[in-house]
C-alpha cells in the first residue's frame, strides 16, 4: 500500500508554533515516526507540505495521478474555507482521512467547520501526532475491507 501524507499551511512550524497547542516535536519528527510505523505495516508513505493552496491542490491531484491508494491530509486553516481543496479531494475518488493535531471543535468557532470533511472517509482531531498513525491504520483497514461501516 502506498499513501500520501499532505500537510498544509504553518505545519512546517510545528514544534515552534504554539507548542501548547501543537506539541513540541517538529513535523520532520512526526513524519519520521510515522514512516517507521508505516514501514512496520508494509505501507510506503510519501510526505508533502506546502503553505500554498495551489501546491496543495496539485499534491492532492497527484494522489490519483501517481497511483496512491489514499491520503492523510492536515489541511491546516484551508480546512475551514478552501472549496478548491475540497473539490480536488472529491475529484480523486480516493479515500482521504482528515487529521488535526489540535481539537478543532474545542477551539475558536471558525475552526469548528470543515469544508473537506464531507469528502473524506473520516476526521481525527485533538489526538496530536497519534492522529496521523490512526489515519494510516484507517486507510489500511479501508483498503483491505472496502468502505468502513457507517
Amino acid at each position: 500500500m502506498k499513501l500520501r501524507v499532505i500537510n498544509g499551511p504553518n505545519l512546517n512550524m510545528t514544534g515552534r508554533r504554539e507548542p501548547s497547542v501543537y506539541g513540541s516535536e517538529t513535523l520532520d519528527d512526526i513524519n519520521n515516526q510515522l514512516r517507521d510505523f508505516a514501514q512496520g505495516q508494509g505501507i510506503t508513505l510519501d510526505f508533502f507540505q506546502s503553505n500554498s493552496e495551489g501546491a496543495l491542490i496539485d499534491a492532492v491531484h497527484d494522489v490519483l495521478l501517481k497511483g496512491f491508494d489514499g491520503c492523510v491530509i492536515n489541511a491546516g486553516a484551508y480546512t475551514h474555507y478552501s472549496f478548491a481543496l475540497r473539490d480536488a479531494i472529491a475529484a480523486t475518488g480516493k479515500p482521504f482521512v482528515e487529521v488535526h493535531l489540535s481539537n478543532i471543535h474545542a477551539r475558536e468557532e471558525f475552526r469548528h467547520t470543515s469544508v473537506i470533511a464531507p469528502v473524506c472517509i473520516g476526521q481525527i482531531a485533538g489526538l496530536g501526532k497519534l492522529g496521523y498513525q490512526l489515519a494510516v491504520e484507517a486507510l489500511a483497514a479501508y483498503d483491505n475491507k472496502g468502505p468502513l461501516e457507517k
